[in-house]
């Protein structure tokens, strides 16, 4: 059974960076996509960025440049890293692998 926990959301300024984790158990992150999808209140959840197994990754075209996906196999993390956060990035964010989700990491960006 896939179990999946996210960590890392904050309060960050316009322009600032933080990394998102999220701690994957009871799979191989080498056989499987997992992805990253975010949410605001009234609007549906919204792709991210993914990492399929063999390591390439895929992202919205809204945040291509600004978001880089990796992960750590050994530790069975999936990292979002970003960059020049916008106000438009706040939301609550998802790890997802098939029909798996996790809780959720709220991110902020505000003055």
């Amino acid at each position: 059974q896939v179990h999946l926990v996210e960590s890392g959301g904050d309060l960050v300024q316009p322009g600032g960076s933080l990394r998102l984790s999220c701690l994957v158990s009871g799979i191989a992150l080498s056989r499987n996509i997992v992805g990253w999808y975010r949410q605001v209140p009234g609007k549906a959840r919204e792709f991210v960025a993914h990492i399929t197994g063999r390591g390439r990754t895929y992202y919205a075209s809204s945040v291509t440049d600004r978001f880089t996906i990796s992960r750590d196999s050994a530790k069975g993390t999936v990292f979002l890293q970003m960059d020049s956060l916008k106000p438009e990035d706040s939301a609550v964010y998802y790890c997802n692998v098939d029909e798996s989700w996790g809780q959720g990491t709220r991110v902020t960006v505000s003055s």
